[in-house]
């Protein structure tokens, strides 16, 4: 057959690409009062993400065991690739790597090191590989080689979720002080949320995140995706004005950010990631 890949519902990857390179989403979770709403799965309230006690949790071992046994019976023996968000962020990779354990050495888990369409874009360059025949080496190498050549940057509008979520990393010394920030974050080369600049107004950091995607496409082939919470016009001019700098834009959409991504980032975040082509290809 050929190896089958897997994601989880992070990715973003729109239902036709998946169906299109036969990708597999595992979803997070979303927990309110009781609720536990399972993300692209599930109808969520409006602004989940303003609700007091909301929570995410990773994908359940379960759910992660049934689609990767599954997806290794489809595959016929050839393996399975599986790319979730990044360690750093979720538990949802060591769940992943423990519950592969169990099934055997032919389930590959990767840390993406990446969320949202960055973990999409690895997930797309292992399942390109995978559509070409390779063999399991060959696709679990595909998708480890993609994560340099991704880049992330979000500017969250407010910092309460931030607050609230524990996945700021290093940038988390200044939260309880800094005034009227709207802060310019980056996913590291770890895969954690970092503080690349402080800004003190949303056209400045939405300035600075085209500035910063420029740098880190420099002169290659670039695709690159466009999120927000609920603010599709902020994302709209951001993927206009990135129209305008990246002379050799392969692709450019703009998606929403996803139910987990926005408890923890709030309403109005806009973020970009992208993917550098590989020269050698």
């Amino acid at each position: 057959m050929a190896v089958m890949v897997v994601t989880d519902s992070t990715s973003r990857l729109r239902p036709e690409l998946c169906e299109q390179w036969g990708i597999r989403q595992v979803p997070l979770h979303i927990l309110d009062d009781g609720n536990d709403w399972r993300d692209g799965v599930d109808p969520m309230p409006p602004a989940v993400y303003d609700l007091p006690r909301v929570t995410t949790s990773a994908a359940s071992p379960a759910d992660l065991a049934d689609t990767y046994r599954q997806a290794l019976e489809d595959s016929d023996g050839d393996g399975v690739v599986a790319v979730h968000i990044s360690a750093a962020l979720s538990s949802t990779y060591s769940t992943a790597a423990a519950t592969a354990r169990e099934i055997g050495p032919a389930v590959r888990v990767v840390n993406s090191r990446a969320a949202a369409m960055g973990v999409g874009f690895v997930a797309l360059a292992a399942a390109e590989a995978a559509h070409r025949g390779e063999p399991l080496d060959v696709v679990e190498a595909a998708a480890r080689a993609a994560i340099p050549r991704g880049r992330a940057f979000i500017v969250v509008h407010r910092l309460d979720n931030l607050r609230r979520s524990g996945r700021i990393g290093t940038a988390a010394s200044w939260l309880g002080t800094a005034l009227a920030l709207k802060p310019l974050l980056r996913l590291d080369v770890d895969g954690r949320l970092v503080l690349s600049q402080r800004i003190r107004t949303i056209s400045k950091a939405h300035a600075a995140l085209v500035d910063q995607i420029a740098v880190a496409a420099g002169d290659g082939a670039v695709d690159v995706v466009v999120h927000h919470v609920d603010n599709p016009d902020g994302a709209e001019e951001i993927a206009a004005a990135l129209t305008d700098r990246l002379p050799n834009l392969k692709s450019l959409s703009v998606t929403d950010m996803g139910s987990v991504l926005a408890v923890h980032v709030g309403g109005g975040a806009v973020g970009a990631c992208l993917t550098v082509e590989d020269a050698s290809s």
